[in-house]
């Protein structure tokens, strides 16, 4: 029997989280065990704890914005040692066969496994994944505050490196919370020209202080349409319904509309409304290892930090909580 993992867990949907061992079993050959020392939270570990995407086991232990150090290597590991620090997102298992793997893109994989899907996550002492997806800290990135480049972090940066965002863009991004303030940050740094979209009037100044060049209201009818035409690439963090063909019509032609947040109703876009300036609307996940180590160095290059809170993990309800008002500013991170 393997030492018990102790942890954070709902024992069913809306339940308080409350502490909880758990047996994790043998360590299989090519998984690594991180000892958790940072863990951010996510409005993903809230959709998990509410079973909004249908897919929750309970019980769960939430967390995949982790950051911690190396605690056991299976016999087959590669590239890491023992006391290493690393971090952790959203994945924690591909295939490793299939083409897109193959290519480098492993977060593309059809058997790709998620942190807290069908496995325990990272409030705990302890957490485990596939060697791959431990990603190493590079000098520069501070450990204590590195946790949201692992998943909100990564889900803003991949969009820059896969649609080839050029630093003479015009850039606008909509949501300025977990996701859009280092999307802010990345872009500035980018070299682009950065517009902020927020509906909380609050949040206007200090997407200026973030990166933004400028900030817009945005369910300002007259504001959007002021950008007609402007933008080549528009950033979507938000999980709101707002008026996407307006959003489509601050584009420039071969401009794209890009979605990383979770929208909940349908767009209300016509086909014949991308024609005229050939524009296009895409989506994507969280990057590849590959890409978050660029990120990462980025990162450190630029000392680009998340802004972050931070709450004991003996306090998770009470930072869920925080979060799930809206109060966070503008991530939380766990400290064990």
């Amino acid at each position: 029997m393997s030492e018990p993992i102790h942890a954070y867990a709902a024992l069913e949907v809306h339940a308080p989280l409350q502490p909880f061992d758990y047996d994790p079993g043998p360590l299989a050959p090519e998984q690594v065990e991180i000892a958790v020392e940072h863990c951010g939270i996510c409005h993903s570990d809230l959709s998990m704890l509410d079973s909004a995407w249908g897919h929750t086991r309970f019980p769960l232990v939430p967390g995949h914005e982790i950051v911690g150090t190396v605690a056991a290597l299976g016999e087959q590991v590669k590239g890491l040692k023992l006391g290493q620090r690393v971090g952790l997102g959203w994945f924690a298992s591909s295939c490793l066969r299939c083409l897109p793997c193959l290519s480098g893109d492993h977060n593309l994989c059809r058997e790709i496994g998620a942190t807290i899907v069908g496995r325990h996550g990272g409030f705990a002492d302890r957490v485990r994944c596939h060697w791959v997806w431990a990603i190493p800290l590079p000098e520069g990135v501070d450990a204590n505050c590195a946790g949201p480049l692992f998943c909100g972090g990564i889900t803003v940066f991949n969009p820059l490196v896969q649609f080839g965002v050029k630093p003479t863009d015009r850039v606008g991004v909509v949501g300025i919370g977990g996701l859009g303030h280092l999307a802010l940050k990345f872009l500035n740094k980018w070299g682009c020209e950065v517009t902020a979209f927020t509906s909380t009037e609050a949040k206007r100044e200090e997407a200026l202080t973030l990166g933004a060049h400028h900030a817009v209201s945005s369910r300002d009818a007259a504001a959007l349409k002021k950008l007609a035409g402007r933008l080549d690439f528009v950033l979507v963090t938000v999980n709101a319904a707002l008026d996407w063909p307006a959003y489509l019509a601050t584009l420039a032609p071969r401009g794209r509309l890009h979605f990383v947040g979770a929208v909940p109703e349908a767009l209300g876009i016509r086909p014949g409304a991308l024609f005229g300036g050939q524009k296009s609307i895409s989506g994507s996940p969280l990057g590849s290892p590959a890409t978050m180590v660029r990120m990462l160095e980025f990162c450190a290059r630029h000392r680009i930090v998340p802004q972050v809170e931070y709450f004991p993990m003996s306090e998770v309800n009470a930072a869920l909580d925080h979060l799930r008002a809206g109060r966070a500013r503008y991530r939380i991170i766990l400290r064990r």
